[in-house]
């Protein structure tokens, strides 16, 4: 479901899409209307992973280690798959357990915010 410049990463477990805006000078007048100047509209990925295993979760850990990178995803406001350049946020990976000598981490969140 998800590509990372161009790599398929495992999928998540939730995967939230958030359309916000980007706005300019943003204020009131004196009938107090809200007067806005809307300078684009941006996404911000959700993404949250099931239990992943030492490969996996550094596997998408390194994918996001750059400053910016691509994104294939399903867009909601586009109706299709589509690539965007994103940056990540905050990474947060709790181990779950050790099974069988392998250590399994659950949960592991981040968001991708567009560029």
């Amino acid at each position: 479901m998800l590509k990372i410049n161009g790599v398929a990463v495992a999928t998540p477990k939730t995967f939230k899409v958030s359309l916000y805006d980007i706005d300019g000078e943003t204020y009131r007048n004196a009938k107090g209307e809200l007067i806005r100047d809307r300078i684009g509209t941006k996404r911000k990925l959700e993404c949250e992973w099931p239990p992943l295993n030492m490969i996996q979760i550094s596997t998408l850990l390194k994918a996001v280690k750059d400053e910016f990178f691509v994104v294939e995803y399903p867009d909601p406001y586009e109706g299709m798959m589509v690539s965007r350049t994103f940056y990540v946020g905050d990474r947060t990976a709790p181990m779950l357990m050790q099974k069988d000598g392998q250590i399994l981490w659950e949960g592991l969140s981040m968001n991708f915010i567009e560029r």
